[in-house]
């Protein structure tokens, strides 16, 4: 029985070391075998990382192809991949490129799938996964009895932890043929964030539609400016029009993972928490004193944004 996280890329993604350790307990309690599998140059800081989780194997595939994000190319790899090794269950940290993964590798397996999930626990040979549903506003436990599972993890309510017993991996690479594989799609244009990532960011202002219009959304980039942080917003914003998708924290947008984060005029629904609900501290300012953010805030002002951001921006300049 083997576990298999997958991990592709030029870097570790945010997020990574907390599914490394679901992983690890998932595979502790099946009594199974835990590999991660690195596509690309990611690889190259794998070692430390797989040796801090307890991981027993790091299988790395170092073909050339993989260098950039090619999805056809990508999903061929983790299929030849899973054909070599007969993993009984795939795991894969969901960032945006995983949710178009995620899904093509389990249908060309033919394995069940779960997106969404933030828990998976073993029971009586089959796993119980957690996930959001209905865009986040319910959760609901799948039952996986299937001979290959793939589930796709939001990390945000996983605590990293390594293992109690540091591994000593044994680490080999994998070799995969993919001369004959040709991308289907080209993207001619796409939303690009100019400097750093919102996933990295320590300090993140977000704006939701309790802002009244894009123009007050200006409020938003001042204070975090201001506050020497990032700026972002709500889904809800996104669809209007305000700010680029790029800018979009939830569950269909960032996963982020600050140490503030401040949330203006944001009701707090499940789709937006779960970009953000990982952050050290939530500050929440919203009229409606029943607002779902209050439930997460660490510290809330109970008040119009409009009113409160300007005074903020003065205070973070002073």
């Amino acid at each position: 029985m083997t576990i298999v996280l997958c991990t592709w890329g030029s870097f570790i993604e945010g997020g990574t070391e907390e599914a490394l350790t679901l992983a690890r307990k998932l595979s502790d309690s099946l009594g199974a075998r835990l590999h991660w599998l690195v596509a690309g140059d990611a690889a190259k800081e794998a070692s430390a990382l797989a040796a801090t989780h307890g991981v027993a194997g790091l299988d790395v595939i170092n073909d050339p192809r993989l260098g950039e994000f090619q999805p056809d190319t990508l999903v061929e790899a983790l299929v030849q991949y899973c054909d070599q090794v007969k993993p009984t269950t795939i795991l894969f940290n969901q960032t945006v490129a995983a949710r178009l993964i995620a899904p093509r590798v389990a249908g060309r397996l033919g394995a069940a799938v779960v997106m969404n999930a933030f828990a998976v626990a073993a029971r009586d040979g089959g796993l119980d996964v957690t996930a959001t549903a209905f865009g986040g506003d319910t959760n609901v436990v799948y039952r996986l009895d299937a001979p290959l599972s793939v589930v796709s993890v939001v990390t945000t309510t996983v605590v990293a932890a390594p293992a109690v017993q540091p591994g000593n991996p044994v680490e080999r690479t994998i070799s995969v043929d993919l001369a004959s594989v040709k991308e289907r799609f080209r993207v001619v244009s796409s939303p690009k964030a100019e400097g750093p990532r919102l996933e990295d960011a320590q300090i993140i202002v977000s704006g939701g539609r309790g802002l009244g219009s894009a123009q007050n959304y200006d409020l938003v980039k001042q204070l975090a400016d201001a506050l020497g942080g990032m700026w972002g917003g709500s889904r809800a914003i996104v669809d209007d029009g305000w700010i680029d998708s790029s800018r979009q924290v939830g569950l269909t947008g960032k996963i982020t993972r600050p140490g503030l984060y401040l949330a203006a005029g944001i009701s707090g629904a499940s789709q937006h928490m779960a970009g953000c609900s990982a952050a050290k501290t939530i500050v929440a300012i919203n009229k409606d004193k029943d607002a779902s953010i209050y439930r997460y805030a660490r510290y809330g002002v109970v008040a119009d944004c409009l009113e409160v951001l300007p005074e903020l921006i003065k205070a973070a300049r002073a």
